[in-house]
């Protein structure tokens, strides 16, 4: 079986955010997928067996498996695209726990085409508030994945340094914080928390911006934006709301390919 590492969502090695992409050679179960999840040890592993014409895809952290996954969709395009599985010119096709999920290419950007997942507003938990260190939030909301809370500059998304152990312990998958960006080149930026799941801080997370481009597209009256993670590793996002779906734009570098031994 191949497997590749792809840093989705740059047009840089060692940028973005690292996937590993498992391209299967029969059925296998939850368990075994779980175990080379956690062998890789990355925020996430896809698992992608044909399907007809089009392709099943499951996500895995190193410790669960995950309803929603950008940057690993992302990556499972780059990589069909990559070795030649499919032509340049195919739209790739996805049936996952999310339903049916498509990315195509745009240049040198891949547009993946995701259901919104908007937030609504809510009290913020002191736990919470308590877990990120930050005491004076704009707004905090949640959907159906994660928190959003917005804070009030792009220096205290920077500067928010969670507490862990008491992250995991949020009713949730994870928690996006956001502010606008403080200079022209993106609209808004955000940084992702997710220790629940296995992912102390996702480098780059495109699920998390299903709930961050009709948030933003709210505040800011418009529905295209360019925004970027600010993560150790950062990345950029080109986000476009159409209705109850968000477009979500991104480049992909593959680093490494390999066979899966067992």
């Amino acid at each position: 079986m191949r497997l590749l590492q792809i840093d989705a969502f740059t047009d840089q090695p060692f940028r973005g955010n690292p996937a590993a992409v498992c391209l299967l050679d029969r059925e296998r179960d939850a368990a075994w997928m779980q175990n080379v999840a956690a062998e890789m040890n990355l925020s996430e592993t896809a698992f992608l067996l044909p399907r007809g014409s089009d392709w099943s895809l499951r996500w895995f952290t190193p410790a669960s498996e995950v309803d929603l996954c950008g940057h690993a969709t992302l990556a499972s395009a780059h990589a069909l695209w990559e070795e030649k599985i499919l032509s340049q010119k195919d739209t790739a096709r996805f049936h996952t726990r999310s339903g049916l999920l498509t990315a195509k290419r745009d240049g040198e950007w891949i547009e993946l085409d995701f259901p919104a997942t908007r937030d609504q507003k809510c009290d913020a938990p002191a736990a919470l508030l308590e877990a990120l260190g930050v005491t004076s939030p704009k707004y905090v909301g949640k959907n159906k994945f994660d928190y959003v809370v917005e804070v009030g500059s792009e220096d205290e998304v920077r500067s928010v340094k969670p507490d862990m152990r008491k992250l995991r312990q949020t009713d949730a998958r994870g928690v996006i914080v956001t502010s606008r960006a403080s200079n022209g080149k993106y609209d808004f930026v955000s940084r992702f928390f997710a220790p629940a799941v296995g992912v102390d801080e996702d480098p780059v997370t495109g699920s998390a911006h299903c709930c961050l481009t009709p948030y933003w597209s709210q505040r800011l009256g418009r529905n295209e934006f360019l925004a970027h993670q600010a993560s150790a590793r950062g990345g950029t996002l080109r986000l476009r709301l159409d209705g109850d779906r968000v477009k979500l734009g991104g480049r992909a570098v593959t680093v490494l390919r390999g066979e899966l031994a067992v």
